[in-house]
């Protein structure tokens, strides 16, 4: 579902400062179909995957259906996935010039390089990271190996005007270092955007355990509003405003519809994903959102 890092670490400090109660069964519908459950931390009201499958996280990655990783565009879904994501890279330029100064951008989890590349064009001086090594070579063919981060952040001494996370935070399983982390390579002034999905939508309601957003054991965090405004706060940040992607409950209500064995999965997937559109025009609850983040200062 995202552009994912994946560092991989041997213990259970991802969970570490996380205590919380059950609210959810579900399963791994993508790959694996393993049971795992959702929990909810007590402090923050942070939703999160457990149990988290640290020490062989890449193995539920190991699809060629995982498209975000590829150029793939053989069958309908990836075509329509292409176009969408074409429609998407317009849309993240227009937020950048309306919220953001400077030039200076690292993509974290850049994938296959596409948003990148496009920022090329724009005279934007890009960094990319991206751990997987498949994305990452399809990624330096098109914005060139010299733009691609070669190490972690936390071994880099750059900082940013802008860092993006587009549907990556909810897969990285250190989430208190990584937040550091992004703290410390952005400017005082500069801007921290996050692309996430919302499980307070009105899709996340319509399907309930079969939303495809949940995609464990993938994605280790749940983010709503509050909950992300709680978390980083203890990291000195905050929102300063959040957007819709619009698309997204598109893409998420087709494969929710596929996950519950509907046959006329296109029909009622369009149908539920206006709905939900629709409802969030009140409530500002869309499938997924996009945040701006700044420093608290």
């Amino acid at each position: 579902m995202g552009n994912v890092p994946r560092e991989t670490i041997r213990d259970n400090s991802s969970m570490q400062g996380f205590e919380g109660t059950k609210v959810l069964d579900l399963r791994d519908e993508f790959l694996s179909k393993e049971s795992f459950e959702i929990r909810e931390d007590q402090a923050t009201k942070l939703w999160f995957t457990y149990p988290q499958p640290i020490d062989h996280l890449s193995r539920y990655y190991e699809s060629e259906n995982y498209i975000s990783h590829t150029d793939g565009n053989r069958s309908l879904f990836e075509k329509v996935y292409q176009q969408a994501k074409k429609i998407n890279l317009t849309n993240k330029y227009a937020l950048l010039k309306k919220k953001t100064t400077g030039k200076k951008i690292l993509d974290y989890g850049c994938g296959v390089g596409d948003f990148l590349a496009f920022l090329q064009t724009k005279d934007y001086q890009v960094t990319g990271f991206e751990p997987d090594e498949k994305a990452r070579q399809i990624a330096k063919q098109k914005i060139g190996d010299h733009h691609i981060m070669h190490s972690s952040l936390k071994d880099s001494t750059e900082t940013y005007d802008i860092i993006t996370l587009w549907h990556v935070l909810e897969h990285i399983p250190n989430l208190n270092e990584i937040l550091i982390q992004l703290r410390n390579h952005l400017k005082d002034d500069g801007t921290l955007i996050l692309a996430l999905p919302n499980h307070a939508s009105h899709d996340a309601k319509i399907y309930g355990k079969h939303w495809a957003a949940y995609d464990v054991p993938r994605h280790l965090w749940h983010f709503n509003h509050d909950s992300l405004q709680a978390v980083l706060k203890q990291f000195g940040m905050k929102i300063e405003s959040s957007y819709p992607m619009k698309l997204d409950a598109y893409y998420v209500s087709l494969l929710s519809e596929k996950y519950r064995g509907n046959q006329l999965k296109w029909i009622s997937a369009f149908l539920k994903a206006s709905w939900s559109n629709l409802k969030a025009k009140q409530s500002n609850q869309y499938s997924s959102m996009i945040y701006i983040v700044q420093k608290i200062k």
